[in-house]
């Protein structure tokens, strides 16, 4: 554990609960991609089997079970709870160009070739592109509400903090982990634009806007 790990994780936390926030205090779902939801439930669900396996520390079985039961709680409330306010006409990415690339990379290239560390693989693939759907949602539309654009922030500034978090670990532990790198660099990389419109837009009161799609 070091101070980027446990920021990581608490802007994690953070998103997470601004999300659930932003459903429960308007009753709506609005602009919330719900196939990013679904995938997000996923990469928890094949990361964290290990639940049932091994024992790390208290924080890490505590964390775990959290971002798993506000994970589903958050897919119950966009497709059964508040449904009617759900967009799906503008929730339109097909899931199975993620999927089907993930599966096999993570079949290709792996720690280990067992179930657990394929679907740990998997989970670290597939979390690196998950926000994709919420991105193309956003771009779909031309804008996004400043609770999800503060959602998007903090998630994408928890996998800043996880660089940071390698790179510390690396200097002082020799550690290092090729597969969670690679993906956490290429997930942040998605969320380098949507960083600038924050700062340059959302931070100053306006309202984050994007050119429609021709």
């Amino acid at each position: 554990m070091n101070i980027f790990r446990i920021l990581g994780d608490l802007s994690h936390l953070l998103a997470i609960i601004i999300l659930l926030m932003k459903i429960l205090k308007s009753k709506s779902c609005a602009g919330i991609s719900g196939k990013s939801q679904i995938l997000f439930a996923l990469v928890f669900t094949t990361r964290y089997l290990d639940l049932f396996t091994t024992f790390i520390s208290v924080y890490n079985t505590v964390m775990k079970v959290i971002f798993l039961l506000c994970a589903y709680v958050t897919v119950y409330m966009i497709y059964v709870r508040f449904r009617k306010t759900f967009d799906s006409e503008n929730d339109s990415f097909r899931l199975e160009f993620l999927l089907v690339p993930v599966t096999g990379l993570s079949f290709l290239e792996n720690h280990s070739f067992t179930p657990l560390e394929i679907l740990w693989t998997f989970s670290i693939y597939l979390e690196s592109v998950a926000i994709l759907p919420q991105l193309f949602m956003i771009s779909k539309t031309g804008e996004a509400e400043t609770i999800t654009t503060h959602y998007l922030f903090f998630l994408g500034l928890y996998r800043a903090l996880y660089i940071a978090n390698w790179v510390w670990r690396y200097h002082t532990e020799s550690f290092y982990d090729q597969i969670a790198v690679v993906s956490g660099v290429v997930q942040t990389i998605f969320y380098c634009d949507f960083f600038y419109l924050y700062v340059t837009k959302v931070l100053k009161g306006k309202k984050l806007s994007l050119p429609m799609p021709v």
